[in-house]
This record gives structure tokens, C-alpha cells and sequence, in this order.
């Protein structure tokens, strides 16, 4: 199953208002030290601050008024959580969603802010996949709607529309994008609109090295559940990743890249001294 770009088109509609476009920036630093021009997808500017709120928005503008009314169920790390969080104020549509236990308090603040009355947070497991379990549980024993973070088209969908705003708002050829993976879908999103749109872009997925669910998925010809990951970044730490995701990512990225754990601390603690 692939994504349509109208169906892209029509969430990005649906988004037009409600979310912020964000600026492209180039990266003086950046561009300067690899001899390129980098630009910088601004999406930690977003309210919820990351782009997380453009699939479980578009998801959820499209349930019933009898599905709305069931309410909706969720497992997050927090990005996820806090687009979800947003979307069931915004839509007044009661959510429960559940998060791991080692999810920074902040993350777990911040998500029932954007709520507020209308989210129940639920702290259970070590990490995303337990909490997803226990999430799909619930979902299924009270028949609510369950709001995958990744594995579902229109979650997919919304994500994608991140590549509309990029193509829309850079001038000339784009050789490379390289995005983030946890479940898959902002790359399977993204890089199905890119080889629409731009087919000569280069599609690079980067993933932490502790928890490398889809290059070792990809390598392997299938999908692969890990024993054990590293949670440091946890917004990209998952078990397993979504079927439809990786049967899109297979198509769609021309290579993924992993980042040791610890050179990512090291990164975030020199730049803050800095």
C-alpha cells in the first residue's frame, strides 16, 4: 500500500491553520564545516514541537461522530502523546494515552497541558512498545479508536506533508534529505512524496545505533522485532516498526545511517556549553 499525493494534499488542508508552517533555515555552521548547503526543517517549533501533530491530527479530524464519542486510545514516548494530546482539545475528543514509565517527566507535563481535561495520562513499562501493548489492550477490550503513532496510511499521510512545505519553500534541486527514524513514518511519509515529487533526491534514514529496528529490518528482507535497544533517544527508540512503514521505507529510502547513543550526548552537551 502506497500513500496518494491527494490525499497528502487534502491533510495538508486539513492542517492549514491549525499547525504552524515551519521555516526551512540553513545552518551557517553546517553548511560551513561539510562545504554544502544544509538546511534545517524547523518542526521543533511547532506547539507541540515536533511534527508528530500533522498525522494525529489528520488522523483524527477524520474519525465519526460515534468514534469521537468512544473516545481514543495511544502509546507514545511524548512526541507522539503531545500531537495527540493537542488534537483532543483541539477536537474535544476524550484520549488516554500511555507512556512509558523512563519518559522524562517534561514530556509527560507538557502532555497533559495540551489535553487538559480531555487526556488521561498512563505511565506503564520501560519502553514505547510495552506501553504500545498495554495501549492496543485498551483499545480493544472499551472499543476505542486506537491512534498508532506510525503504522496507519493516514498517520503516514500527515507526516508527509512536512516534504510539501519543504519542496514549496526551497528554490533549485535538493540533493539529499535525511530524516529521523523511530516507527517509520515521517521518513515512509516524507520519502514516498519526495520520489513522487522530486525523484533525483537522495533519501537518507538515520537512526540511533541502539535501536536500528529498520536498517536491520531492511537488511534482513524483513521485519525484525529487537531483543533489546537503548531508550536514550527515546523518541526514536522502538522494538519494532510498522509494517506498512517498512514495506514503504523498503521502496522509498535509498539508505539509513546510525548514530551511536553517545555521540548524541556528546553533540547536545557541547552545543549547550557552547
Amino acid at each position: 500500500m502506497n500513500i496518494q499525493i491527494e490525499n497528502v494534499i487534502k491533510a495538508s488542508h486539513r492542517l492549514n491553520g491549525v499547525i504552524g508552517t515551519t521555516p526551512l533555515q540553513r545552518n551557517e555552521n553546517l553548511s560551513e564545516k561539510y562545504g554544502a548547503n544544509i538546511y534545517l526543517k524547523r518542526e521543533d517549533l511547532q506547539i507541540v514541537r515536533s511534527y508528530k501533530i500533522r498525522g494525529a491530527y489528520n488522523l483524527m479530524c477524520n474519525l465519526t461522530e460515534a468514534e469521537r464519542k468512544k473516545g481514543i486510545v495511544c502509546a507514545s514516548a511524548g512526541n507522539h502523546a503531545q500531537g495527540v494530546a493537542f488534537s483532543c482539545y483541539a477536537l474535544q475528543i476524550k484520549g488516554k494515552i500511555y507512556m512509558p514509565t523512563t519518559t522524562p517527566l517534561q514530556k509527560i507535563n507538557r502532555v497533559k497541558g495540551l489535553g487538559k481535561d480531555k487526556v488521561e495520562v498512563v505511565l506503564v513499562g520501560d519502553t514505547f512498545d510495552e506501553a504500545n501493548e498495554q495501549a492496543v489492550i485498551d483499545g480493544q477490550k472499551n472499543d476505542k479508536v486506537f491512534v498508532h503513532p506510525f503504522n496507519d496510511l493516514q498517520i503516514i499521510e500527515g507526516q508527509a506533508t512536512v516534504g510539501i512545505e519543504i519542496l514549496n519553500d526551497f528554490r533549485g534541486n535538493i540533493d539529499y534529505v535525511f530524516m529521523p527514524i523511530g516507527g517509520g513514518g515521517l521518513s515512509a511519509g516524507v520519502g514516498s512524496y519526495f520520489k513522487m515529487i522530486s525523484p533525483s533526491t537522495t533519501i537518507i534514514g538515520v537512526e540511533p545505533q541502539g535501536a536500528a529496528s529498520m536498517k536491520t529490518s531492511i537488511e534482513k528482507g524483513e521485519i525484525v522485532t529487537l531483543d533489546e535497544i537503548d531508550t536514550f533517544i527515546d523518541g526514536a527508540a522502538v522494538k519494532r516498526v510498522g509494517d506498512l512503514n517498512f514495506s514503504i521505507c523498503q521502496k522509498v529510502l535509498d539508505d539509513i545511517v546510525l548514530v551511536p547513543e553517545g555521540k548524541a550526548c556528546t553533540y547536545i552537551l557541547s552545543t549547550y556549553n557552547d
